[in-house]
């Protein structure tokens, strides 16, 4: 076979980052088939010996004996048969087919990498979490079609983030579920005529369940298009924070200084501080999205059960699973060394008449006119303003906002005589009430809203859901890590059954 031939069906990326998982599957294997008494105790004990052995030398063997083989699979079985024979190291293979074995290797490597997901995504929360307490009192403009809208805080801005991952690490977790139930055992897809014990291999590797049907369980790849699909879901959201770390670091905005460690210079204006991080954060959603869809177009319309195509699809998985938690982590990183500028953020909270809803609210309560005519009335009002050249960026100071109540109460009366055809009788002092930003804010205290009372609230509600759903993430790992920690002791034992039997002899 020519050697672009032979290249053209590796899979090597993949193969180094199954090779523990392949690893534990032939350890659970191996002890199931002679519990089973399919094998006997001394070749369950060469095979276990020899897994161990190879697992001890795993980094050479990776590096320097893998890229020689069709796979990782036919790799290790292949060393398991040169180093204790063919009539030994071949009774490994017993009862299973590389479709299961292989499917199974890819459950318990997303596992892992699922579990560090979780880890920064709870990450993340907690940071954002902490640097709103920071900033429970700094008023800033808040924004719809990127124009000024109404005034807000950025602890309450911060919290919607901490809601969109709070449901991000919840897909995460179904996607987990669906990952950790096991294959192995449906050999090629019709299952095998041997009397192996499905239950127990799954167990001793940490899974929740067996997949049972025979052929769905080597040829679904579903559990990674859902793995791939919340990982989509997740890269949205903290891209849209990413896009705005990079647009309130502008000149523009000044919001923010993003950290040291996450900006670049240029290589031809000394003075730049480019936020490279976050453009990456927001360009990898991209590569996400291409793995999605890749996984998608190869998935679609493949007949039952096993087919070559599902080796493409691991790939893409490895790839979006990789990019997701690096992504994460680095916005971890700028939100806890995030500096944010105070006094610009309030400075800009009025621009904009942002203080016009909370105005026609209160004309609304004042006289008893419907939204609608008072909602007429303060975009007339604006209007009208506008035509004076009323200049809207000027600092707020009480001077200011005495001048603009006179102006409201005036051609408010006005603008009402033709809106309603009767008088408005304003108070001075409700309208100068209205235009202050930060009792504008304190109003909305209904459940969600920017108030600080209720923001407080909604931080220890946030706060003891990541606590919830750190415990959770906890208890499936330490759940897996038990399994595991069984898994090898019964390796041991095995193996420590058989010496003794030859010392005896």
């Amino acid at each position: 076979m020519l050697k672009h031939t032979e290249d053209y069906i590796l899979s090597t990326e993949v193969d180094r980052w199954l090779f523990h998982a392949d690893i534990l599957v032939d350890k659970a294997h191996v002890v199931m088939l002679k519990e089973q008494g399919i094998i006997k105790k001394d070749a369950a004990a060469a095979i276990l010996n020899c897994l161990t052995s190879l697992e001890e030398r795993s980094a050479d063997f990776i590096e320097d004996e893998l890229p020689g083989y069709e796979d990782v699979h036919t790799a290790i079985e292949s060393v398991v048969i040169q180093e204790i024979g063919e009539d030994v190291g071949g009774r490994m293979h017993t009862g299973r087919s590389r479709n299961d074995e292989v499917a199974t290797c890819i459950r318990i490597a997303l596992r892992t990498e699922l579990f560090e997901l979780l880890r920064a995504v709870n990450g993340l929360r907690r940071a954002l979490l902490e640097k709103a307490r920071e900033h429970l009192d700094t008023i800033m403009p808040g924004y719809t079609h990127l124009q000024h809208a109404q005034a807000t805080t950025f602890a309450h801005h911060l919290l919607a983030y901490t809601d969109a991952l709070a449901r991000d690490f919840s897909r995460l977790i179904i996607a987990y579920e669906h990952t950790n139930v096991s294959p192995l055992g449906a050999a090629a897809f019709a299952s095998t005529g041997f009397p192996i014990d499905r239950d127990r291999t799954a167990s001793l590797l940490g899974f929740d369940a067996v997949l049972e049907h025979s052929m769905d369980a080597v040829s679904t790849r579903d559990f990674i298009i859902e793995a791939i699909a919340s990982f989509s879901n997740l890269m949205i959201n903290i891209s849209r924070l990413a896009e705005e770390f990079i647009l309130w670091s502008t000149s523009e905005f000044d919001f923010i200084t993003i950290d040291a460690d996450y900006v670049t210079g240029s290589s031809i204006m000394p003075q730049k501080r480019n936020p490279d991080y976050a453009e990456l954060v927001r360009a990898r959603t991209g590569t996400v999205y291409g793995c999605l869809m890749s996984g998608l177009s190869i998935c679609k319309a493949l007949p039952y059960s096993y087919n070559r195509d599902l080796q493409e699809v691991t790939p893409h998985l490895l790839r979006a699973v990789r990019t997701t938690t690096a992504s994460v982590t680095v916005m971890k990183g700028m939100v806890e060394g995030l500096e944010v500028k105070l006094e610009k953020m309030e400075k800009q909270a009025p621009v904009g008449f942002t203080a016009a809803t909370e105005l026609a609210d209160t004309i609304v309560r004042e006289t008893c006119i419907s939204f609608r005519t008072a909602h007429k009335i303060v975009s007339a009002l604006a209007s009208s303003l506008r035509d004076e050249d009323w200049d809207w960026d000027r600092d707020w100071d009480s001077q200011r906002i005495d001048e603009l109540t006179l102006k409201i109460t005036g051609t408010g009366q006005k603008l009402s005589d033709t809106a309603t055809g009767r008088e408005l009788n304003l108070n001075e002092k409700s309208v100068k009430e209205a235009l202050k930003i930060a009792s504008n804010i304190q109003k909305r205290n209904v459940k969600g809203g920017p108030a600080k009372k209720e923001v407080k609230r909604m931080m220890q509600q946030r706060e003891k859901n990541l606590a919830t759903d750190e415990k959770t993430r906890l208890e499936k790992e330490e759940y897996v890590k038990k399994s595991f920690d069984l898994l090898e002791r019964e390796v041991q034992r095995k193996k420590r059954i058989v010496k003794l039997i030859k010392m005896n002899r």
